[in-house]
């Protein structure tokens, strides 16, 4: 009898020992359940934090890094003519277009005040002392400085106006990338190189590999390139994609050099303006002006800033067949004298550029400002 309770109280004890270890099993899947729980409910509020984070970081005002509005100089070819040598005619051509480049002109208008209709490059200055092609020479000289020294030979022969050209200050623009210098637009010209089909143009843009661009296009031709962001260090070429030579400007806020523009006289400026709505903003330069002081530009897309030559602008308007107004100012939107009370009689051209963009510069930051937040 002993010995059967002995084994009933063994038997009982070995039962409560596999309860207990079931027990425990049971135990520590439930803990397992709870953690994996646990780690699904922090993913899940993770997730959501992210997703406000994002939903939040899209609804930020995207700033925009690109420049909207133009500014374009326009003057007198004729200034040239009170240089006493080809030297000094160059070097003052030289100075104009230092002056653009630092005050990030978009355009040069170099119109005509003599009556020579000249609205093309070809052609060349015929010599001191006589009735060259004033416009031709001051246009040709502003167009070879504008272009990349890398270039340069692509797109300027040598020529009797160039000759001297060569010893004008740099512009060292933006565009004028060096040749192991990063940026993410670079000028080029189309090689004459053939491709395989569907492959598009091989193009020269001043590095030490060229660049093979998304379009075939016709050898010869300018053009401006992004870059893709992801190279192959090992291919013997780069990747890039041909955009609009104004795409640096408005999308990156970059200074991308200035084009020129011949005009056969004052109006044409007006008339065959590039952009289609024209100028929205006006101002002639002259020292009958009202001050620049008092002056609150009105916001603008596309400003125009007109200088007059030996005689002024009042000369300009005299000549211009097209026009029937004897008072320049009434072409303009504004009509100001950047410099009041001067201290010499007459301001040349190549320092009124200086001074009056230094004056309008100012100005013209507030009205985009002002612009911006319409």
């Amino acid at each position: 009898m002993a010995e059967e309770s002995q084994a009933k109280r063994l038997r009982e004890g070995e039962d409560r020992k596999m309860d207990w270890r079931k027990w425990k099993q049971e135990k520590n899947e439930e803990k397992k359940k709870w953690k994996e729980l646990k780690l699904l409910r922090t993913l899940e509020k993770r997730m959501m934090q992210e997703a406000a984070k994002k939903q939040k970081e899209e609804a930020k005002p995207i700033e925009d890094k690109g420049r909207n509005y133009t500014v374009s100089v326009a003057l007198p070819g004729s200034i040239l003519s009170n240089a006493q040598s080809a030297e000094l005619r160059t070097y003052l051509a030289g100075q104009i277009a230092r002056a653009c480049v630092i005050f990030c002109v978009d355009e040069i208008v170099v119109f005509d005040e003599q009556g020579e209709d000249s609205k093309t490059v070809e052609g060349e200055f015929e010599g001191i002392k006589k009735r060259g092609q004033d416009c031709v020479q001051l246009a040709r000289i502003l167009q070879y400085l504008e272009c990349p020294q890398y270039l340069r030979k692509s797109f300027f022969p040598k020529h009797q106006d160039l000759q001297f050209a060569g010893l004008l200050n740099p512009l060292d623009s933006p565009h004028h990338v060096r040749i192991s210098e990063e940026s993410e637009y670079r000028e080029g010209v189309v090689l004459s190189r053939p491709t395989k089909p569907g492959r598009g143009s091989f193009v020269n843009c001043g590095m030490q590999k060229e660049v093979q661009i998304d379009k075939q296009l016709e050898a010869g031709l300018r053009v401006t390139v992004r870059l893709n962001p992801q190279q192959n260090p090992e291919s013997k070429t780069q990747k890039g994609v041909v955009v609009s030579s104004h795409q640096p400007r408005t999308a990156s806020g970059l200074y991308w050099g200035y084009s020129v523009r011949l005009a056969s006289c004052l109006s044409a400026v007006f008339a065959e303006s590039p952009y289609k709505e024209g100028y929205d903003l006006s101002i002639g330069t002259s020292e009958r002006g009202a001050s620049v002081d008092q002056a609150t530009l009105p916001s603008f897309r596309h400003a125009l800033i007109v200088f007059g030559g030996l005689q002024g602008l009042e000369a300009s308007v005299d000549i211009d067949l097209n026009l029937e107004v004897t008072d320049p100012s009434t072409l303009f939107d504004f009509y100001l004298n950047t410099c009041p009370g001067q201290g010499s009689r007459t301001i040349r051209t190549e320092e009124a550029i200086l001074i009056s963009l230094s004056a309008l510069r100012p100005r013209i930051e507030e009205a985009v400002k002002k612009g911006s937040n319409l």
